[in-house]
C-alpha cells in the first residue's frame, strides 16, 4: 500500500541539472589555459549527475585536468581544497542563473509536476527529499510556489550521508510517520535510484536527457519502471499502483489533465 510520495527536486521536478551542467562548464571554461568545448564538458557532468558536490567537482576537475588551476584559486576563496574553490566558481554562475525565477519556472518538468499536484490532490503525503542545500532549495520552491506542497522537506543539510546512501528516505519516511514500504519515490538519476531502493522503497525513474544513457542497461530497476517518454508517466504509475493490488492512492490518479503538457 502506498502512502507517501517522495519527490526529487534537481532533475526530478525542475531542470536544475541542465542549469547546473553550463554552470560547471562556464567554471572549466574559466580555469581552463586552452578552449574547451561547452558540449564536451556537458557530456562529462552527465556521467556524474546525481553524486555530491564534492564528488562531482572533484571528477570534473581530474576529467579536464584542472587541479593545479583550481588549487590556484583557494586564498581567494578562504577553502583549503582544489574542489571547494572549483565549487565556488561554479556557484557564481549558477546562482547568477537563478535570480531571475522566472529562469526557473521556465526548467520545470511538466508531467513530473503534474504528478506532484495530483499526489497532493488524492491526499497522498508528501515528501522532497534534495542534495540540493537549503538556501537553494527555499529559492526554487519559492519561484514554484511550492512552499506548501510537501508535507516534509529534507535537503543536503539535513543528513551526513548523501545519495546514493539510503540516509535522507529514511529520514523522510521517519519525518511522515509511514514505513519504507509504504513510499514511492519518483527520482531521475541512478544515485538517487539507489539511495530509495537501498531505503526499502518503490521506485519509479523518469529520466532527463542528462540520466537516460545512465539507466540503459544498468538493471537497477526493472524496466517497466523506467519513464524515458514523459507521456508515459501516467500509464506506469498505474501499473505501479496496481503491482500493490490494493494501493492507498488511486491507480487513475494520473490520468492525463486537459492543457497539461506532457
Amino acid at each position: 500500500m502506498i502512502r507517501a510520495m517522495i519527490f526529487d527536486l534537481d532533475g526530478t521536478l525542475v531542470q536544475t541539472e541542465r542549469l547546473k551542467a553550463y554552470s560547471y562548464a562556464k567554471a572549466i571554461q574559466e580555469l581552463s589555459p586552452a578552449p574547451v568545448d561547452e558540449d564536451v564538458i556537458i557530456e562529462a557532468f552527465k556521467e556524474v549527475v546525481g553524486l555530491s558536490r564534492r564528488e562531482v567537482a572533484q571528477c570534473l576537475l581530474q576529467a579536464f585536468d584542472l587541479e593545479s588551476q583550481a588549487q590556484s584559486r583557494m586564498d581567494q576563496f578562504g577553502v583549503t581544497t582544489p574542489w571547494q574553490a572549483f565549487v565556488q566558481i561554479r556557484l557564481k554562475y549558477y546562482e547568477q542563473m537563478l535570480i531571475d525565477p522566472q529562469v526557473i519556472r521556465d526548467n520545470v518538468w511538466p508531467h513530473n509536476m503534474a504528478l506532484l499536484s495530483e499526489a497532493r490532490q488524492s491526499g497522498c503525503l508528501v515528501g522532497l527529499a534534495t542534495m540540493s542545500y537549503c538556501p537553494q532549495v527555499h529559492r526554487i520552491l519559492d519561484a514554484l510556489n511550492l512552499q506548501a506542497a510537501f508535507d516534509f522537506v529534507a535537503s543536503r543539510d539535513d543528513v551526513e550521508n548523501g545519495k546514493p546512501d539510503p540516509e535522507i528516505y529514511h529520514l523522510v519516511a521517519n519525518e511522515l510517520h509511514v514505513i519504507p514500504s509504504e513510499c514511492l519515490v519518483i527520482e531521475d538519476s541512478p544515485s538517487g535510484v539507489k539511495a530509495a531502493l537501498a531505503a526499502g522503497m518503490q521506485v519509479i525513474a523518469v529520466t532527463t536527457p542528462f540520466t537516460r544513457t545512465a539507466f540503459h542497461g544498468s538493471q537497477l530497476l526493472d524496466p517497466r519502471w523506467i519513464v524515458n517518454d514523459p507521456s508515459t508517466l501516467p500509464s506506469v504509475l498505474a501499473d505501479r499502483m496496481l503491482s500493490n493490488h490494493h494501493g492507498a492512492v488511486d491507480s487513475t490518479v494520473l490520468e492525463k489533465q486537459p492543457g497539461v503538457d506532457y
